[in-house]
């Protein structure tokens, strides 16, 4: 028992991982209690079990298990979280429950599989359950396909995917195992029951024994569709219902549920495609083209079988449809046609909509082979045409139909009208627009009249179908020329017809109320009698064909009146009409009569309902009389009547073709006239121009002028409404004609044509509603209408075989010329109709060319063939449109830009529709170019908003769209983000949310939250175009205002009464930067604007009502003062009652509690205001806010923390109109609270400040100008220590103007509030600080160094114990930062008070500094206050500050005179007491001090100064920017000069590796081998240019070598992986250094380095081994390199090495390499040089120190025969010792160098130092003859050289014999005080103040017992005091003047600076004053 004690104490879910199996099911069964008692579904106490739920399930032992099932399903039930857990617990359910013999168990395991998905996790059980199949346990499986069942049982086929359970039932039935077998076999029943006959096909290939099984089972199901039983918890609604049903015991069928279930599932979905193209025969295309019938039989038979797929994988299928249809169109053999018929069945039924492409090119072809007359061929042809009619639309293909329908052949146009109504069956009202329908019912009307019946019979049944399918209504306007026997005919068989799917058709019977009011034609004149009789007086009727006209003219008058007084109902217009058309009719002679009779026709149309049958009685009497001069007015205002009652476009066609019928001028010049003027009254909506068009041309050719002027006036109108197309129609008039009317065109230019002033009537009663469409399209497509009436070319013939094969050809020219010669075609024809034979397949190869310039050719044929074709385009947008798209995916830019503008230029013939149907467009969208998504969706945003309907297929593209929301590319993303409001317009936001179901939840919530932002500025759709000539409405919102989007809810938007037409208004003024601006859609066609604000309300005008109660409601208070509410809401936060408000960006639950928050604390509409989503009103409730703020400070003050925690919201927008806003409010209220005396809780300024310090970043200046002056300000509210913080973490940001800024300020703190403002120490913060100074942007370091300045100006030297230890290079920055604020603040002018605060400038340059306060602190203590800092001890007593003046600044400011003070009288002599002077740091003077005013070079020094660094960051990155500079040839040369200095560097570096970085476990090994392959890339880079290579020097060659070798031989670096390739890469880097570098040098090095590595035995045995092999290397080089070697140094490094290593101890080695190694190098230069070598001893003082001599001898001896190399070495530039045998040739040689030195500008100094070295060995040497012949000045100039070096070397003589100075070849040499004081002496001598004569010290004292190798550290040294020097010039210019030798000796001497030396400088300043 004691064990169960222990875990018994143990809380819940360790119990559950516990290792005994009685504490677990203990575990779980107090689990499950828990999980039953838990309320609050998102209680955090679910979260502790969410890593547990699948141990839960899978427990090993039994027992346990089950407990742990039952709270697994509790824990499902009841978890807010429990989603989570989905994938890991339904695979443990199925591997490790379904396996259990318990019942139980399987039952529990179903159970929560089944739960899972209720929590809508319905996909990933169907994939564990799909996957659990495939387990090889049967029992498992039968599990898995038993849950599977339940599942669909209870949820339904909606909820569970049934395509992928379909595909895998199939092989179930095939299992081993009866139990899966019967399993799989419920299954099925149980899908049937869902899907019915769906399920056959994938079924059709089991067993049959089973399939008939099924089939039995089957027919047992029940003919009612199943109901869903189990709902999701998103369902509720359904739930409820379903429930109150079961309540009521019956079940109300629900037919739309039934409908929707059963459409649910299409078995076409439930197949896998098979990809056929790959299956074809090889030699199809060679077969098909064979002249044996039986060959070409054999490759269609092979074709058919593969099409007999009922679902085939998309591809490209156009040569074969192309190969198909030429068998259909050319070949003899009918049998074969039939075949190629059924096999582009089977393509047109497999592929779907995906043949639409390829349909415009089949259906003419098979059309007109329906002149084929046997059945089995037409059979074919017609399953083939209906199966492709499936696959696209009848708009697409009616101009292929209308085509055939004027054929000669009756067969073809039978066929023809068959399949119209075949196909019209399947069509909706929607797809029969009245655009489609008008040219079908006007071809078949006829067919109506045609002679064969079978064609007539075929044409009632089209238009029958037509009338089933749009209803009578629709169908009779375009009918009214048939007589009531062939109406009654079509409505006959409009009754037989059963449309498609058993839909209920719009029309049918019962519509024909209109034909009845309008009589029949042929109505009798007795009829019409009759009817006249019962509305007229009976004297009118007699008196009507009076002979005497006086009773005519009566008889008229009271017709008149009667007329005039009669009901509109029950007037019988055709009667009375027919009346007065009675004899004499318009025959009458008297005009009197006639003008009543006109009159009366006008009085009629006007006041009843006159149709098209009344006027057609009327109008040749009408016409008859236009050119009558007396009767004419009267005859045209009865036209302008019937114009209104029956239409203008109708009236004038009828009126034009009637005149142009007579022969009389004077009418038809009057018509025409009637006619422009009309057009003018009624607008130009629906005018047929094609209708007249030809008469007008008649009246062109007239002989009658008038008829002619008539023309051109009326055409002169048209040009007002068609514009320039219209002048298309006469270009092939005579010249003068064409001029005529240009010249009337050119009158019209620039007018716009008059508002409407009449209409017809019609449109304003019954037929308004079914106009709107029609009316929509003649508005749209207006220009296209114009297009329309053009005559048009067919250019079919034109597009032969032969060019199209040329367009195909694989030589890219003769494609080229293909392509030419297609476009000439087009723009020869102008106008063409769309049929364009195979030219769509060949451009379509093309737009895929590789050749770019033929791609955009053929982008500029297809805008060619867009104007060309006009609407006829549509049928091409499959097969050649959206090829287009898939170019917008190139990646060349122009390429891109031409594809969009053949785009846009398709769309404006096309429209978006045909676009849009079908997957072409998702399908382009799959395809993962960012190019493509970018375009694509940027041109559908642009699109969608201006379409009123879209196709349903828009919906595929809805998952596509989702992934680019996701895309990795910022502008696919963009561009998205953009679209989605358009989408949502059509598709809805319901749709849009279900579609994210398949998305990963994490995609999921990012999707859901745009979608949410998207609904708030989802566009409206574009309202109806107003009526024809109904005018726009009201003119578009001027553009001055801003528009604000709309709000969601649309009855706002219809509030405005003013929608802005077409206004351009909405996005201009919307700003980029604003977060909502993605949402703006800048299409030009419609406005996202609606409910304006008050201000712009006023201006606009709006109906008040609305706005005037939101005025009164905003003139209330903002803000609500709640005692107390504030501290309420701080004890919540620290209660953890709600969220702190704390975040790096803020959720929306931040967002959604400070909204409820505020909702008590600030007016309604404020709050709206300030969380609406743009921006705009973000910017006017600031405003309004600046406006109250006096007003309302109590209650301000009172909601602060609120108002605080919005304003930090609006530092995440991006938006800078709304920042700047911002801050001018922020401003204001820090100035107002500090007025007020309020202090900022902890709580407010917790919640505020660090988000303000945020923006201190922000890359605009204005914005960190005001942040900074709001952070002041906020000091003066809150304590400035408690800020200090604040910006400590500031200076942590990723940002470095963050950084710099947040360092600047914490400056100023300093500044301003001294010591005590650093939280939480001084010393903390200052050692935070001082991290910044080594930071890798200048600007930080700056800031860095400024703020450290601040401290040090405070608490003086102290500074350096505060920060701590620093970098040798941060500190040498600071030392100088210091030193300078000290010169700049004794500079400053002493105006500053003491008790003034220093101001803190803001300079332009980033070196700003502070404004010091005057000098108190000397900066030269620097070094004593560092040792101080270091030691602690202050045993040094300071420098007397009296001495503290800067001359440099003084003797270079001549400007103005001072009065020096008497200066204070010291007893100097002290200062000359050995006293303890601290140690300092070497800092040489730079030998190239002018040089370093260069900036390249000062850039160079500190770049390479950073090799060397201890970060390896910086390190990389200096080598980066040197690699840079080496890699490019035309820069290298800059690096010259600076080689060496790299090399110490980079060697430098190498050692800090080898010692530190490798042995740093911390380090990421990554990151060293990153750094050696930088150093090694560099280095290969410097040693492949030969020039630079040459400058490295010996000492510094030596020890790279050292670096190298030894790198090469760390077994450390080998482990790391890609250590083996670093290694090989030293090898190469060794051998090219080795190489290129000088080879004295590098000989030399070699040399050292290998007597070093003798030396000291602690290296590496190999190391000595290496430097041998390199320098074996060297000796093979030899006989190449001799000539450029210098023997002399070559061999005085031998005899060196000899001194050191003789014979004896060299075999006294180990190993005998040594020995071999310098035999083999003296032997091979002695057969290089023969007996010569014997002269190049000159550099070796005593030469019986080594063997060496006699060695060469006894070597030359041997090979005397040998003959020496000739070596020519006129550039020595060293052998400068003692030399006995030295050839007087050469003396002078080496003078007259010497003197060619001193005489050139750069190398004086070291011309003189030679020629003084020279004198001293050769005493005697004579120089009068060099000297003679120059100049005097040159001489004294030589002289006076000679003795500065003289008194120099004297100077460092004694300091090296008094002080005994050995200079060790690697040790660092350092300069002992001593050396100081001796520099100071010689100074003093210098200057005359010393005049003591002293010996000159024995050269051989110069030289060190050891022949010293200059080590590259000394180099070092001087390199980097250079440096220093070189970085102060470069930020000081206006020191650069002063470089005396003086004062660079002063500069780098001690502190105690030579006295009488500044003495001497006062006196001569003074004297330069005076």
């Amino acid at each position: 028992m004691g064990d169960d004690s222990e875990w018994m104490k143990l809380p819940i879910d360790q119990k559950c991982e516990h290792k005994v199996w009685k504490a677990r099911l203990n575990g779980y069964e107090e689990a499950l209690k828990l999980f039953q008692r838990i309320e609050d579904e998102k209680s955090p106490e679910w979260g502790k079990y969410l890593g547990l739920m699948k141990r839960f399930v899978t427990d090993s032992n039994a027992v346990a298990q089950l407990k742990g099932l039952e709270a697994a399903l509790a824990f499902v039930e009841n978890a807010h979280v429990a989603g989570k857990t989905t994938g890991e617990v339904v695979s443990g359910v199925v591997t490790k429950v379904f396996n259990q013999p318990k019942a139980r168990a399987k039952e529990l395991g179903a159970d929560i599989c089944l739960m899972y998905i209720e929590i809508e996790k319905a996909e990933v059980v169907q994939d564990e359950l799909l996957k659990g199949l495939d387990n090889k346990n049967p029992k498992i499986v039968v599990a898995c396909i038993e849950t599977l069942r339940k599942a669909l049982s209870e949820f339904g086929s909606k909820i569970v995917t049934l395509k992928p359970v379909v595909k895998i039932l199939p092989k179930q039935f095939e299992s081993r195992e009866k139990a899966v077998r019967d399993e799989a076999k419920l299954l099925a029943v149980e899908i049937y029951k869902w899907i019915r006959d769906a399920l056959r096909p994938p079924l059709q290939n089991i067993n049959s024994v089973q399939l008939k099984e099924l089939e039995e089972e089957w027919v047992k199901l029940p003919s009612s569709p199943p109901k869903q039983t189990r709902f999701l918890r998103s369902q509720q609604d359904l739930k409820a219902k379903f429930e109150q049903q079961q309540a009521q015991g019956g079940e109300p069928s629900d037919g739309e549920d039934e409908v929707e279930t059963v459409a649910a599932v299409d078995p076409y979905e439930l197949l896998e495609a098979v990809e056929i193209l790959s299956k074809m025969p090889k030699d199809f295309y060679e077969k098909i083209e064979a002249k044996k019938w039986q060959e070409r039989k054999e490759a269609l038979e092979a074709v058919e079988a593969l099409t007999k797929n009922p679902k085939l994988e998309n591809g490209d299928y156009g040569d074969l449809t192309r190969a198909l249809k030429k068998v259909v169109g050319k070949d003899a053999n009918v049998m074969l046609v039939s075949m190629a018929a059924k096999c582009l069945a089977g393509l047109a039924t497999g592929l779907r909509k995906k043949f639409g492409t390829y349909a415009g090119q089949v259906v003419p072809t098979i059309l007109e082979k329906f002149k084929e007359k046997k059945p089995q061929v037409v059979q074919a042809l017609q399953e083939a045409i209906d199966a492709i009619f499936l696959t696209t639309t009848l708009s697409n293909l009616s101009e292929d139909i209308l085509s055939v329908m004027d054929n000669k052949n009756p067969s073809i146009k039978q066929q023809a009208s068959l399949f119209l109504a075949r196909s019209m069956r399947h069509c909706t009202q929607a797809a029969l627009p009245k655009s489609v329908l008008k040219p079908f019912c006007a071809a078949l009307i006829k067919q109506v009249n045609d002679s064969a019946p079978e064609v007539r019979d075929a044409a009632f049944e089209a238009l029958g179908t037509a009338m089933k399918v749009v209803g009578e209504k629709a169908v009779n306007p375009f009918l009214t020329d048939l007589d009531k026997l062939k109406l009654d005919k079509i409505k006959e068989s409009a009754d037989k017809v059963e449309l498609a799917g058993g839909k209920k058709g719009a029309g049918g019977g019962g519509g024909d109320k209109k034909p009845a009011a309008k009589a029949p034609p042929s109505a009798e004149v007795e009829v019409c009698e009759d009817l006249a009789a019962g509305v007229l007086p009976a004297s009118c009727l007699q008196q009507l064909d009076s002979a005497n006209w006086k009773e005519r003219l009566a008889s008229m008058e009271e017709f008149q009146r009667a007329v005039e007084t009669m009901d509109k109902a029950a007037m019988p217009c055709q009667a009375l009409v027919r009346m007065l058309a009675k004899k004499p009719g318009w025959k009458e002679t008297n005009f009197q009569v006639m003008q009543m009779k006109l009159h009366i026709v006008a009085l009629i149309a006007q006041r009843g309902q006159f149709s098209k049958t009344s006027a057609s009685v009327v109008l040749d009497g009408l016409v008859d009389k236009v050119g009558d001069v007396k009767c004419g007015g009267n005859a045209k205002e009865g036209l302008t009547a019937i114009g209104e009652a029956c239409s203008l476009p109708w009236t004038a066609e009828q009126v034009v073709s009637m005149a142009f019928a007579q022969k009389n001028p004077k009418n038809q010049a009057e018509t025409l006239n009637w006619l422009a003027n009309a057009m003018k009254e009624f607008g130009f909506a629906g005018i047929n121009v094609k209708g007249f068009i030809n008469n007008v041309k008649t009246a062109l050719g007239a002989t009658n002028p008038a008829v002619r002027t008539a023309a051109i006036t009326l055409l002169g109108v048209m040009y007002l409404y068609m514009g320039a197309p219209l002048r298309m129609f006469f270009e092939d008039e005579k010249p003068a004609l064409l001029s005529q009317i240009d010249a009337e065109f050119e009158k019209m230019q620039g007018q716009s044509p008059p508002a409407p002033i009449r209409f017809t009537r019609k449109s304003a009663t019954e037929e308004e509603a079914d106009d709107g469409e029609e009316q929509e399209e003649d508005e749209g497509g207006r220009g296209q209408d114009i297009m329309d009436l053009l005559p048009r070319t067919d250019i079919s013939d034109k597009i032969t075989s032969d060019l199209v094969s040329k367009i195909e050809d694989k030589n890219w020219k003769i494609r080229k010329e293909g392509l030419d010669e297609a476009a000439a075609i087009i723009s020869d024809a102008k106008f063409i109709t769309p049929n364009i034979g195979e030219l769509p397949l060949a451009l379509k190869g093309r737009l895929g060319d590789s050749n770019k310039i033929l791609v955009q050719q053929t982008l500029t044929i297809l805008q060619q063939l867009a104007t060309a074709m006009g609407s006829g385009l549509k049928q091409h947008v499959k097969a050649l449109g959206i090829p287009i798209i898939t170019v917008l995916g190139d990646s060349k830019v122009n390429v891109r830009t031409a594809a969009m503008t053949t785009l846009q230029a398709w769309v404006e013939q096309t429209g978006m529709k045909e676009w849009l149907e079908g997957e072409d467009l998702s399908e382009e969208l799959r395809r993962e170019n960012p190019f493509l998504r970018q375009e694509v969706l940027g041109w559908l945003a642009e699109k969608l908003p201006t379409l009123r309907t879209v196709p349903g297929d828009l919906m595929l593209c809805v998952p596509l769209l989702y992934t680019c929301l996701e895309d990795r590319n910022g502008d696919v993303r963009k561009k998205a983000q953009d679209a989605l409001p358009t989408f949502m317009m059509h598709l809805g936001y319901d749709k849009m949310t279900k579609a994210t179901g398949k998305l990963k939840p994490a995609s999921k919530d990012q999707v859901l939250a745009m979608l949410e932002k998207a609904r708030a500025v989802m566009p409206a759709k574009p309202a109806a175009p107003a009526k024809a000539g109904g005018g726009k409405g009201s003119p578009p919102t001027p553009p001055e205002e801003p528009v604000p989007p709309p709000p969601s809810k649309d009855k706002d938007s219809n509030a405005s009464k003013k929608p802005p037409s077409k206004g351009k208004a909405a996005a201009g003024t919307v700003s980029t930067h604003s977060h909502t601006a993605h949402w703006f859609t800048h299409s030009p066609t419609h406005t996202l604007c609606c409910c304006l604000s008050p201000v712009q309300g006023a201006a606009a005008k709006k109906p008040a009502a609305k706005n005037l109660k939101d005025e009164e409601d905003r003139s209330g208070p903002i803000f609500i003062l709640t005692p107390n509410a504030k501290e309420q809401r701080i004890k919540e936060e620290k209660q953890l009652k709600i969220l702190k408000w704390n975040f790096m960006t803020p959720r929306d639950e931040y967002v959604e509690q400070l909204k409820t928050q505020m909702s008590t604390c600030f007016a309604k509409w404020l709050q709206d205001e300030l969380f609406h989503f743009d921006f705009q009103r973000h910017v006017k409730a600031i405003g309004v806010m600046i406006e109250r703020l006096e007003s309302e400070r109590e209650a301000t003050i009172g909601c602060l923390d609120l108002i605080l925690k919005w304003f930090t919201l609006r530092f995440f927008d991006t938006n800078t109109t709304v920042l700047m806003k911002v801050l001018e409010y922020l401003k204001l209220l820090f100035a107002m609270l500090n007025r007020e005396n309020y202090h900022l809780t902890e709580y407010e300024a917790n919640s505020f400040a660090p988000y303000l310090i945020l923006k201190v970043g922000e890359s605009k200046d204005g914005v960190r100008k005001d942040v900074r002056a709001i952070l002041t300000m906020l000091c003066k509210v809150y304590p400035a220590s408690k800020v200090f913080p604040f910006l400590m973490d500031g200076t942590k940001s990723k940002n470095s103007k963050q950084r710099a800024e947040c360092l600047e300020e914490l400056g100023c703190l300093i500044e301003g509030y001294g010591m005590n403002v650093c939280q939480p120490t001084p010393a903390k913060s200052l050692k935070e600080i001082a991290v910044h100074i080594g930071d890798r942007d200048t600007s930080v370091r700056n800031a860095a160094l400024n703020t450290v300045v601040a401290v040090y100006n405070v608490c003086g030297d102290q500074v350096y114990k505060l920060i701590g230890n620093l970098s040798e290079k941060d500190m040498s920055m600071l030392e100088e930062r210091i030193k300078r604020s000290a010169k700049k603040a004794a500079a400053a002018p002493a105006k500053q008070s003491a008790t003034e605060r220093p101001q803190r400038e803001h300079p332009a340059n980033p070196n700003a500094t502070f404004l010091r306060k005057p000098a108190q602190e000397d900066p030269n203590k620097l070094n004593q206050a560092r040792q101080n800092a270091q030691l602690s001890e202050s045993s040094h007593p300071s420098i007397p500050k009296e001495f503290q003046l800067d001359l440099d600044m003084i003797e270079m400011d001549q400007s103005r005179v001072c009065e020096l003070p008497d200066l204070v009288q010291h007893k100097l002599d002290e200062l000359l007491e050995p006293i303890m002077i601290p140690e300092p740091k070497m800092r040489s003077v730079s030998p190239h001090f002018d040089d370093l005013h260069n900036s390249t070079a000062s850039t160079i020094n500190f770049v390479i100064s950073q090799v060397a660094s201890g970060d390896i960051n910086t390190s990389i990155q200096a080598l980066a920017q040197i690699d840079e500079v080496l890699r490019q040839e035309d820069k290298a040369e800059v690096m010259s000069g600076h080689i060496d200095q790299f090399l110490i560097a980079t060697f430098m570096q190498l050692r800090l590796i080898y010692s530190t970085h490798m042995a740093d476990d911390r380090l990421d090994k990554k990151d060293i081998i990153k750094l050696y392959s930088c150093i090694i890339g560099n280095m290969l880079s410097l040693f492949s240019m030969e020039s630079l290579a040459r400058e490295a020097s010996m000492g510094v060659l030596k020890d790279l070598m050292h670096g190298l070798i030894t790198l090469m031989l760390d077994g450390r670096v080998e482990d790391i992986e890609d250590g083996q390739q670093l290694i090989r890469s030293v090898n190469l880097l060794v051998i090219r250094v080795l190489e290129k570098s000088d080879q004295t040098n590098m000989i030399s090095a070699l040399l050292v380095l290998l007597q070093d590595s003798l030396v000291t035995t602690a290296g590496p045995p190999m190391f000595s081994e290496l430097v041998m092999k390199c320098l074996w290397r060297m000796i093979r080089f030899l006989p190449e390199t001799i000539n450029s070697i210098n023997l002399d140094r070559i061999l005085l490094d031998v005899h060196n090495f000899m001194k050191v290593f003789p014979k004896e101890k060299l075999k006294q080695l180990k190993s005998d390499v040594p020995h071999r190694t310098l035999k083999t190098l003296l032997h091979t230069l002695c057969k290089l040089t023969g007996a010569k070598i014997l002269d190049h001893l000159s550099m070796i003082e005593n030469r019986n120190e080594s063997e060496l001599e006699a060695h060469l001898r006894r070597v030359v001896k041997h090979s005397g025969n040998l003959s020496g190399f000739k070596s020519d070495r006129g550039n020595e530039k060293t052998g400068l010792r003692t030399e006995d045998r030295m050839s007087k040739a050469k003396v002078s040689d080496i003078l007259s160098e010497i003197f060619k030195k001193i005489g050139s500008k750069e190398n004086t100094k070291e011309g003189l130092t030679e020629l003084y070295e020279y004198k001293q060995k050769y005493t005697d040497a004579d120089l009068e003859p060099f000297l003679k012949n120059t100049s005097q000045f040159f001489q004294s100039y030589v002289e006076r050289g000679l003795r500065m070096i003289e008194s120099e070397r004297e100077g460092k003589a004694r300091i090296q014999t008094s002080e005994c100075l050995v200079t060790c070849v690697s040790n660092n040499e350092e300069l002992k005080p001593a050396v100081y004081y001796e520099r100071l002496k010689i100074l003093r001598q210098r200057q005359g103040l010393e005049n003591t004569s002293r010996q000159r010290p024995p050269i051989s004292s110069l030289l060190s017992s050891k022949p010293s190798v200059a080590s590259s550290t000394d180099m070092l040294h001087s390199k980097l005091s250079q440096l220093k020097e070189s970085r102060e010039l470069y930020q000081q210019e206006h020191n650069a003047h002063s470089h005396s030798p003086t004062h660079a000796h002063t500069r780098s001497s001690s502190p105690a600076a030579n006295l009488d030396d500044l003495k001497k400088r006062l006196e001569r300043i003074k004297s330069n004053r005076q």
